[in-house]
């Protein structure tokens, strides 16, 4: 798994949880490091070993820790870059969510050597939505799930999100769309800032 993807957890976890929660973590996975390296590239096993390990420091389900990862990449002001590249994908929610499709490609543009999962959206009716990730882990779509909930609060969209499985064994977000001016979204320029 791509460091930049370890290193979103290893953030995730010391800016939430705290440091020594972290350290607790990396001594139960046990791989001879207690960093990851952003540029570097990591067998898939380690980054298994971490999730595991979290889960049992913070007595929680993968899936909830996930989703929480998913709202902590958008919603935490360290990682506005990160922001930035999804708003790019629409003024509204709506297009936002039309441009899911493009996403792999777009962070390819961004980390030519980072691979996101594909990501397929078919709306079944005005307004619901299927998202399906095709992951060779699981856990993407929960990811996905935090992402979609965190971006719908950022344009101000009331949205419901449901998380399936397909008969595939892809993982299926369910989204219903019930007010894309639901309340005023978080503030968003095109043309970066300097401060």
């Amino acid at each position: 798994m791509h460091g930049l993807i370890n290193r979103a957890i290893q953030s995730f976890v010391c800016l939430t949880y705290g440091r020594d929660r972290w350290e607790k973590v990396m001594q139960c996975a046990d791989l001879g490091f207690e960093e990851f390296e952003a540029m570097l590239v990591y067998d898939d096993q380690c980054s298994e070993r971490v999730l595991r390990c979290l889960c049992r420091e913070l007595d929680r389900d993968l899936s909830e820790i996930l989703e929480d990862l998913g709202t902590f990449l958008v919603s935490h002001p360290d990682l506005e870059p990160l922001r930035r590249l999804l708003r790019f994908g629409g003024g509204g929610y709506l297009e936002f969510l039309h441009s899911l499709d493009d996403l792999p490609d777009r962070t390819r543009l961004a980390v030519s050597d980072l691979h996101l999962p594909k990501l397929e959206l078919r709306e079944f009716a005005t307004g619901h939505f299927n998202l399906s990730c095709a992951a060779d882990l699981p856990g993407f779509g929960h990811v996905m799930m935090g992402v979609l909930r965190a971006m719908a609060d950022d344009y101000g969209a009331l949205a419901f999100l449901e998380m399936q499985k397909s008969a595939d064994q892809k993982e299926v977000i369910r989204i219903a769309l019930l007010d894309s001016a639901f309340a005023e979204g978080r503030g968003f320029d095109l043309g970066a800032r300097a401060e």
